[in-house]
């Protein structure tokens, strides 16, 4: 299947290499572009494309706003943060408004491509060693992270102490070959038990998982 992606950057350049590079790729297609955060919302409605990738400061509706919205939406289209900078204080923020990850406006075309193709196959962020990077600097960063929900937590309470224990180990970073080691079953059971958190508390993938447990002060960081 065709990866269908909008390219949400109010720098022309960026916009337009990004395009000539996915376009290139065999699997990929840019369907449109918006030039900030309203139009990127919008496009989203119109195109309903499987990822959008996402400049974090743009005019009129930042690309945290505009993630907000989409990912508040009735779509399944993910979005994937374009940053400058792999540290940036806004990537945790925008992260915590739905997004499934993020890339460097550097990236290499196969790092954008790859980067494209693990988001929309449902996958979090580009591996699971940058999760625990990324949340675990993003939590120091956070001066006042929000509490999770009285919703939020009623869900929590609902699960398992093993769905509770392989949710401590996503936020730490383990992708599901690795927890699966760690507790001695078969990776399927582990893909099973990873289903069950997200649908248990509301959320759309490893890293709003990962997320929830720093937040929820089931992991710390450091």
């Amino acid at each position: 299947m065709t990866i269908r992606v909008l390219i949400a950057d109010d720098q022309m350049m960026v916009r337009e290499g990004f395009s000539v590079l996915l376009n290139a790729m065999p699997d990929i297609e840019v369907v449109g572009e918006a030039v900030n955060g309203r139009e990127a919302v919008e496009r989203v409605r119109e195109l309903a494309p499987d990822v959008v990738l996402m400049d974090i400061r743009m005019p009129e509706l930042n690309g945290i706003e505009a993630t907000r919205e989409i990912v508040a939406g009735d779509t399944d289209t993910k979005v994937l943060v374009l940053t400058t900078f792999d540290l940036d204080e806004y990537v945790y923020q925008a992260l915590r408004a739905g997004a499934s990850g993020f890339l460097l406006k550097d990236a290499s075309a196969r790092q954008l491509a790859d980067g494209v193709r693990v988001v929309a196959s449902g996958e979090a962020l580009l591996a699971p060693s940058v999760t625990k990077r990324l949340i675990t600097e993003f939590s120091r960063l956070a001066q006042a992270p929000e509490r999770p929900s009285a919703a939020a937590r009623a869900a929590y309470g609902e699960l398992t102490e093993r769905e509770t224990e392989v949710l401590v180990l996503i936020a730490q970073g383990l992708s599901n070959g690795e927890i699966a080691e760690r507790l001695v079953v078969a990776e399927s059971t582990i893909k099973t038990h990873v289903s069950r958190v997200l649908v248990k508390l509301g959320l759309r993938d490893r890293t709003q998982a990962a997320v929830f447990a720093y937040e929820a002060r089931l992991v710390t960081p450091g």
